[in-house]
């Protein structure tokens, strides 16, 4: 099943010709019904075969789960990326770490939004690059969870886009502002993946192809970084997970357009835009607030 969240909070399956609304078919009364359906272990497998009630195109996807508690990301989690941050200093400003060195970083929930709400550029005057990354939601609680035992509490699949203001900022604070972590178009469930660390994926910039990687490369795996990340919390369902980016990063600004592509899981086109806003201005404005 490919799951999606679509016209202010309803939840259908995504079809070859359209939208199967399950929201009511399940009972779903929430504003987040993706996470209630994890958190209930709902089915809705057995309306595949129902017509759609909505063309793909009428309609607004939205990101799959409105507000995860917690968006917990994995850093540096391919070599390739890793060969490419150490030689540009605008992308790590210290040395590398792995996921073992310093652990897991999280994104503000806020920062969540879908394909179709765009990314909008805080600053005009610093440089935001892209990251394509395969993200998974979780369908259940868990917490001290071996690796092994991971892969049943997976609800599905996901393309994200981690976005990145480049600077000395911690992590958390130049990856958490509004739109910087866009999920979409749906989530596919295990069985529509054969094999989640054996899937194409492709970022084109205008046409361009930047990042092109099989999830093959990942340092860490699914399974690795939600055992790290269950010994210090539990990882409810809900939670979204990401495994971070290949090579390829590049900056991005308005005008933009950002194609992403993940085999068997989706494809998305986000439109960029841009704030009239200095980052130098925000400086003087609080030095002088100071004084």
């Amino acid at each position: 099943m490919r799951l999606v969240r679509f016209n202010d909070d309803r939840l259908g399956l995504l079809t070859g010709s359209g939208i199967v609304d399950v929201t009511d078919r399940l009972g779903l009364e929430t504003n987040d019904p993706l996470k209630e359906y994890a958190r209930k272990d709902l089915d809705a497998s057995e309306y595949e075969g129902e017509s759609p009630d909505y063309d793909r195109g009428e309609v607004t996807v939205e990101s799959p789960v409105r507000r995860p508690g917690k968006v917990i990301a994995a850093p540096l989690n391919y070599e390739n990326h890793v060969e490419e941050a150490l030689a540009d200093k605008d992308i790590v400003t210290e040395e590398w770490f792995t996921i073992e060195d310093k652990g897991y970083f999280l994104k503000a929930p806020s920062s969540v939004a879908g394909p179709e709400d765009g990314i909008e550029l805080p600053f005009n005057d610093r440089r935001v690059d892209h990251e394509i990354e395969l993200g998974f939601v979780m369908g259940e609680d868990v917490k001290d969870v071996d690796a092994d035992d991971v892969w049943d509490a997976i609800l599905g699949y996901t393309i994200l886009l981690d976005v990145s203001v480049r600077g000395d900022q911690d992590r958390s604070n130049r990856k958490s502002y509004d739109t910087f972590t866009i999920i979409g178009p749906c989530v596919a469930t295990p069985d529509e993946i054969d094999d989640p660390h054996d899937l194409e994926m492709e970022l084109q910039l205008n046409g361009e192809t930047k990042q092109q990687q099989n999830t093959g490369g990942m340092i860490y795996s699914c399974a690795d970084i939600v055992e790290y990340a269950s010994i210090g919390a539990t990882i409810e369902a809900g939670d979204v997970i990401t495994t971070g980016t290949p090579e390829g990063v590049s900056a991005i600004e308005g005008g933009d357009t950002i194609d992403a592509e993940i085999e068997d899981v989706g494809s998305m086109t986000v439109e960029v835009t841009e704030r009239d806003l200095s980052f130098e201005d925000v400086d003087v404005q609080k030095s002088q607030k100071d004084e």
